[in-house]
């Protein structure tokens, strides 16, 4: 009865060779994995996402400090949900987080408004798109749809695309505040002592 099921499946959509080949691309393509939401740790991996793709999108999220890893991973899951969604598109799918690549933030004029933001570039057409709306899995639908449709205007970019820095890779763990500085042992000085200093000098 499987097996019926299948023959009839291809059958429908024609019997040809093309046809047969085209309904097994279409399966294989149903079933894959979903794209890899990478992060943006050199100009390797925009290269291989952006410059050899025609749509890229770009997410650039909160400091770590901000969110927490909890927060980060969240939104990396609507990400790779929507990935999976539109995989048949080949988008690539990159992030970052607000200042790690600040050159790569003000060719693409994203942030503007606040983080988490999101852009679709097309690099070979020298174009951006920004995402206007809320950075969840609705609104983020909602405006790749617009994208496919080319029911946005985009914007020429006015800056070219810088080469990206290496970055470390984000362990996974929530941010640790920076150490202050100690300066206690000022309080040790005395008004002598900064008199001999100036002398010295």
């Amino acid at each position: 009865k499987q097996w019926y099921q299948r023959r009839v499946a291809i059958t429908a959509g024609g019997r040809t060779a093309g046809d047969i080949v085209a309904w097994a691309e279409e399966r294989l393509e149903q079933f894959a994995e979903p794209p890899e939401i990478r992060e943006l740790l050199n100009d390797d991996v925009f290269r291989e996402e952006c410059r050899e793709k025609s749509i890229c999108l770009v997410s650039i999220l909160p400091d770590i400090l901000d969110t927490g890893a909890a927060g980060r991973n969240e939104y990396l899951q609507i990400l790779l949900q929507l990935g999976d969604k539109y995989k048949k598109r080949k988008f690539g799918w990159v992030w970052s987080f607000a200042g790690e690549q600040d050159k790569l933030q003000d060719s693409l004029e994203i942030g503007g408004a606040g983080f988490p933001a999101l852009a679709a570039l097309n690099i070979k057409k020298n174009a951006v798109l920004h995402h206007r709306g809320g950075f969840s899995k609705d609104g983020i639908n909602e405006f790749l749809q617009y994208v496919i449709a080319g029911r946005i205007a985009p914007m020429v970019l006015r800056q070219d695309v810088p080469k990206l820095r290496k970055a470390a890779q984000w362990d996974g763990l929530d941010g640790q505040m920076p150490e202050e500085e100690d300066y206690s042992d000022l309080d040790d000085i005395e008004l002598d002592d900064l008199e001999e200093i100036k002398i010295e000098l």
